[in-house]
């Protein structure tokens, strides 16, 4: 059974589907894998690399020439068209309508795997691109905080005086959140944090930050563990609430997103005006219109003294351990897809386990 591992062509995207290390674990399976020349080369994996791991480097279009095909991020319209009709693709879909790309795809009858679908059940953890992902997410968040803050993050004591450690509020505790939650406090930030669950308390606390709690009349506890979008009453509530304890902080990391909705407005203007000068907020909800409303995507920009940063992409700032993250879970999707047969590898049939039937592209979508 033949694997194609494409390179990635979004303008700016650093990661690629598989590392070598998986490539070899595949091989092993006895997989035959064709990986596209230079699909590695952005996330510091080489051809040479990939072909030591037992991959054959080919080109691109040799490379479509595959039973699956794997990548990071949903192809374009006119990639689309070039995929091969029957065949399965296994990518983020990053849509949740049918556009000009999906419509392509289902016409030519190509099954479609979208990473984002994988249910949360126990035994899809390890396939959990979502939550491999936005863990990175989380980590690199703090470390681009650190970069733009102006002062230290840690109490600092020298014989020239000493500096007291930055305030910093996580906003969203889920996966993005706890991991930035974590690394603030090993770089030794005083980090307090909010989430409309309220469930997630513990989690908080576990980490050493100090959970904020508001009563704005509901619970945000949606399905899967997903957070669900308030009422326009609650809205209102919680950015009144969260006024206060958001304008005396140094940093702000945002990560609550709504599935398929724009994001909740957490940050108001009025925060930000009120927000020390030099103070850094970093909104990992650029890509669907930020927590704050003066976020612009894929920009960093300084309003009313305020540093806000939109990058919507910061597991590609981590492009090796990213990509072999998100290998790891193509990896145990393809372990459940496939099965030994008499003649080698056979592919299961998808609409019968609860995973891959979750995550595949439909009409009706």
């Amino acid at each position: 059974m033949k694997i194609g591992l494409l390179k990635e062509t979004a303008v700016g995207e650093r990661r690629v589907a598989l590392s070598p290390e998986i490539v070899k674990k595949l091989t092993n399976k006895g997989f035959t894998i064709k990986v596209s020349a230079g699909a590695g080369e952005n996330a510091d994996y080489t051809d040479e690399h990939y072909r030591d791991a037992g991959a054959e480097i080919v080109a691109p279009e040799d490379a479509l020439n595959a039973d699956i095909l794997v990548r990071v991020r949903k192809p374009s319209a006119s990639e689309a068209a070039e995929l091969p009709k029957g065949s399965i693709l296994i990518a983020h879909i990053e849509s949740c309508e049918l556009d000009e790309t999906l419509n392509t795809i289902l016409e030519k009858e190509i099954v479609y795997l979208a990473m984002e679908r994988v249910p949360r059940i126990s035994r899809a953890q390890a396939m959990d691109a979502l939550s491999s992902q936005s863990n990175i997410a989380g980590y690199r968040a703090v470390i681009e905080a650190a970069l733009h803050y102006g002062r230290f993050l840690p109490l600092m004591m020298t014989s020239a005086g000493s500096a007291k450690p930055a305030r910093l509020v996580v906003l969203g505790a889920g996966v993005a959140g706890l991991q930035a939650i974590a690394t603030a406090r090993r770089l030794g930030a005083d980090v307090l944090a909010y989430d409309v669950r309220p469930e997630t308390k513990e989690q908080i606390e576990s980490l050493g930050a100090k959970a904020i709690e508001l009563d704005i009349g509901e619970s945000g506890s949606g399905e899967g563990g997903y957070a669900k979008e308030l009422s326009e009453e609650a809205k209102a509530k919680q950015q009144q609430a969260l006024a206060d304890e958001l304008s005396k902080a140094h940093i702000i990391i945002t990560t609550a997103l709504i599935p398929c909705r724009p994001a909740p407005v957490l940050v108001t203007e009025e925060v930000i005006k009120n927000m020390r000068d030099g103070s850094v907020v970093i909104d990992l909800a650029a890509a669907t219109g930020g927590n704050c409303p003066l976020t612009e995507a894929d920009k960093v920009v300084v309003k009313h003294g305020v540093t806000i940063v939109g990058h919507t992409n910061y597991p590609s700032m981590v492009a090796s351990d990213a990509s072999a993250f998100f290998g790891g879970n193509i990896m145990n999707l393809l372990n459940i897809m496939v099965e030994k047969g008499e003649g080698g590898l056979e592919l299961k049939d998808l609409e019968e386990d609860e995973i891959t039937k979750a995550m595949r592209l439909r009409s009706e979508s």
